[in-house]
């Protein structure tokens, strides 16, 4: 074969690998593209409006994980965390946006592609809505996220990020679509849709904290909301390091979990022997927090709220009957306010939660560690010896 007779065949491939390709593309765009009609039709097509309001469950299930958020009298729970509240407004996004999502592209496919745009039970997310029967109001299933390359570094937000994704009504591959929302909030993770509300310590004016080993222990206290923290029963030559100290300002004040512990087992989290911290206000709130060492750098967490809130307002000297009405008012705005932060921070009492270490690596703390380091006093110079005389020889 001469050259110019293999440059011919390789011309030749090149046209017919070009439209060999031209037809499959072709075919598959046919093949997947399903009626245009549909096009631009919401995904809930056929489902009232007014049936939001009857959502009574959403069951959400990847193969073996699972969540069921459920309604109640006192709000949506999450029923794999034992009832514990869920967070309402995630729940709420999520149904409305399902309510209004449309079709970008309908898809026809065949069974044979489900696993590979993960339509299937095994593969895919299935979102499943109830009403208070029990009964189904809307399946979908959730497949595959189509990837859209974004500029920039990776490292900074740039890279590849989901800009859709393929759903399937019910088990009738003729509704699957294609969507412009990746729904990338709907997984089964009952720690995700937990309410993570929770309490927070204000304006500590008192910590004591109690460990297993007494020489650890110790208490701080301060006169004034911004006053320095002294640390108690300060033994002979100790002195207070308020450097050290005034970390513990904000100790429980924006606290948060990662998940909650549904039959916790006291010997195994630690909280058989726990590190016991007690906190009071200067609102007349005593916080009680009980830590236990679990694995990794998670802590297992108890906490109990209790106030001595005032009934009156004690009025000065001389007060005149304007500023006694004023002052009356702002009392009782404020205990009003005290009162409802009680009752809110009352129904943590009864559950066991998973925190990082961050949240409770303040009340850990040894009581040395409130003290100055102490300097190393510099060790006396050592005169090298001389090395020893040789024998004087023997005349």
């Amino acid at each position: 074969m001469n050259r110019k007779q293999l440059i011919t065949l390789i011309v030749l491939a090149a046209v017919i690998g070009g439209f060999g390709w031209y037809a499959y593309t072709k075919k598959q765009s046919s093949y997947e593209r399903g009626s245009t009609s549909d096009e631009g039709q919401k995904l809930l097509k056929g489902v009232a409006t007014a049936r939001i309001n009857d959502v009574a469950a959403v069951a959400i299930q990847q193969n073996t994980n699972h969540v069921t958020l459920t309604r109640t009298a006192d709000g949506w729970a999450v029923k794999e965390r034992g009832g514990y509240p869920a967070n309402f407004s995630n729940i709420s996004d999520l149904l409305k946006k399902l309510w209004e999502l449309k079709i970008t592209r309908p898809v026809e496919i065949s069974p044979s592609r489900l696993p590979q745009l993960k339509l299937t039970k095994t593969d895919g997310t299935v979102l499943d809505l109830k009403d208070d029967k029990g009964a189904s109001i809307a399946a979908i299933t959730l497949g595959l996220q189509p990837m859209k390359e974004g500029g920039g570094d990776p490292q900074f937000g740039g890279g590849s990020f989901p800009n859709g994704r393929y759903v399937m009504r019910g088990d009738d591959i003729k509704t699957a679509a294609l969507i412009n929302d990746p729904l990338s909030s709907a997984e089964p993770k009952p720690e995700d849709w937990l309410n993570k509300d929770w309490f927070k310590v204000e304006k500590a004016r008192a910590i004591t904290v109690v460990t297993t080993n007494a020489t650890n222990n110790w208490k701080l206290t301060r006169e004034t909301e911004t006053g320095d923290w002294k640390l108690a029963d300060l033994k002979p030559g100790e002195t207070n390091d308020t450097s050290k100290t005034s970390g513990m300002n904000y100790v429980l004040s924006s606290p948060s979990f990662n998940d909650v512990i549904v039959d916790p087992n006291p010997e195994k989290l630690g909280l058989a022997k726990p590190t016991v911290a007690t906190i009071e206000t200067f609102d007349g709130f005593t916080y009680t927090v009980k830590a236990g060492k679990m694995e990794g750098e998670n802590y297992a967490m108890q906490m109990a709220v209790a106030a001595n809130i005032a009934r009156e307002r004690t009025p000065g000297k001389d007060e005149k009957k304007e500023d006694k009405e004023k002052l009356d008012k702002e009392f009782s705005d404020k205990r009003k306010q005290l009162e409802e932060k009680l009752k809110n921070e009352k129904q943590f009492e009864k559950w066991t939660y998973n925190v990082s270490n961050w949240t409770v690596e303040n009340l850990l703390k040894a009581r040395k560690d409130f003290l100055p380091e102490k300097k190393e006093e510099p060790k006396p110079e050592t005169k090298p010896e001389e090395p020893a005389k040789p024998a004087a020889a023997n005349k």
